[in-house]
């Protein structure tokens, strides 16, 4: 029979696993939450962010005479043993639950508590030597910890998404690169509009990443104001003199990122604006994505019935009733990505409107939402990059083909003709079959030497420069 240790809480005694190193609160969460059957361990930037939140505030206690240099030092070791890796197994509480996070830090608290008791020489639950609450705890209150581990884990986050942007945005630039001299013809509302190279096109993908990046960035700037020493309700109380300032020091310090304490710490602790500001641009990226995936399906349709532009790079047979059948699946499930991207953001929406008086209860649904979102985008991006984008192809006889034949190309011919003669070639071509250049060169209109400049790939274009990086002229 496996083993078990007694501990107690303000509803009595329960008995758990000898070897778990969470406690009873951490038991009765798990018991309360039967939600997702995913837990908080699952989440790393977000246990690893707790754990430095720990250690922040234990050498901040330490330093302010709280914690005695003998359970600080324990403390930190378990805290880093975390930030190693170590113990996630051990954060078991579902990544939705109620209480406004409480769980989630008397998780942290309890595994941090019994390591370091291990480490003191104690068993695990004899909290008379190092208890959850009074050490690990000491100081703090869930209100200020966990929405400060938040904005930790969501700064980690965003970072990784970034890069994960920058590798499809690169992909996108070098396609843009190796189709400059591709003409096509460009289409506004799916009818023939002028001509652009297929570089272009490619072109513009890249700098809509580029631009969704930098706003990443900015938006990411509010998140490093955080609550730590802020207590139940920004008032600080419990928290000794001076705690605030050496908590978020020691913090800036063990992250390595640019924390700073918010100015009204009663106005921080209930305001989760920064991620509805976040969320927001997680869905604008989710829907430039998604447009981007739309238009790479329509230029593979095909191959005979569709557009065909480009070909899309074939990763897996499309069907099981039709033989030979590709179908554009990276795009497919890069787009269904973005569509749960775009209702996490209803999600957190409500969720920050819910909030009421000095607390918002609802954060772990928002940063389970904005954790999944920025996971899902990152590998969207690198799935988009690696499987798709970065094989695609050209047929070029099918674009020049186009081109030659379009009536869009009167346009070019319009500030020379002008606009009603134009419209004469333009209905012309359209009910006879025949090119433009054909009805121009046999009107008379202009001639061929004249004709052929305007209708140079360099001039229909209107070429410029594209270079491999992709960076954003704006």
């Amino acid at each position: 029979m496996a083993q078990k240790r007694a501990e107690t809480d303000l509803l009595g005694r329960r008995e758990v696993p000898a070897e778990a190193y969470w406690g009873i609160h951490t038991l009765r969460a798990v018991e309360n939450f039967l939600v997702t059957g995913r837990t908080i361990g699952s989440n790393a930037h977000l246990v690893r962010a707790l754990a430095a939140v720990k250690w922040s505030a234990a050498r901040a206690n330490a330093d302010l005479g709280i914690l005695d240099e003998e359970r600080a030092s324990a403390i930190c070791a378990a805290c880093d043993e975390i930030l190693d890796g170590g113990f996630h197994d051990q954060f078991v509480v579902d990544v939705i639950q109620g209480g406004a996070g409480t769980s989630t830090n008397m998780n942290a608290n309890e595994v941090i508590a019994n390591r370091a008791l291990e480490i003191l020489g104690h068993g695990r639950g004899e909290y008379r030597h190092l208890h959850p609450n009074e050490h690990v705890n000491a100081g703090q209150s869930t209100n200020d910890v966990y929405p400060t581990a938040v904005n930790v884990a969501t700064i980690r986050a965003v970072g990784e998404l970034d890069e994960a942007m920058s590798v499809l945005q690169q992909a996108f630039a070098r396609k843009a690169a190796e189709f400059s001299s591709v003409v096509k013809m460009g289409r506004t509302q799916l009818q023939d509009a002028v001509p652009m190279t297929l570089g272009q096109e490619f072109g513009a993908f890249a700098v809509m990443i580029d631009e969704d990046r930098q706003r990443l960035r900015e938006a990411a700037t509010l998140v490093h104001e955080i609550n730590l020493g802020a207590t139940a309700i920004g008032t600080g109380l419990n928290a000794p003199v001076g705690y605030a300032d050496k908590a978020v020091g020691h913090l800036r310090d063990k992250t390595g990122l640019d924390l700073v304490s918010a100015h009204d710490l009663v106005e921080a602790t209930q305001d989760v604006g920064q991620f509805v500001h976040l969320s927001g641009v997680l869905k604008r990226v989710a829907v430039k994505l998604s447009k981007i995936c739309n238009d790479l399906r329509l230029l593979s349709s095909g191959p005979r019935a569709g557009l065909g532009e480009i070909n899309l790079p074939p990763v897996q047979a499309g069907s099981s009733i039709m033989p030979g059948k590709v179908n554009p699946v990276i795009p497919e499930v890069v787009s269904q990505v973005a569509y749960e991207v775009i209702g996490n953001d209803v999600t957190i929406t409500m969720a920050a409107e819910s909030g009421q008086l000095q607390l918002n209860a609802f954060e772990p649904i928002i940063v389970t939402c904005l954790s999944d979102g920025m996971t899902h985008l990152s590998a969207a991006c690198r799935t988009l990059a690696a499987r798709c984008v970065d094989g695609i192809t050209a047929n070029e006889e099918t674009l020049r083909h186009r081109v030659e034949n379009s009536i869009g190309l009167v346009t070019a011919l319009s500030p020379s003709l002008g606009y009603v003669a134009s419209t004469a070639i333009a209905q012309e071509a359209l009910r006879s079959g025949r090119t433009v250049l054909e009805l121009v060169l046999e009107a008379g209109l202009l001639e061929r030497g004249e004709l052929e400049r305007l209708l140079s790939p360099s001039h229909l274009a209107n070429l410029r420069p594209v270079t491999a990086e992709g960076d954003s002229p704006r």
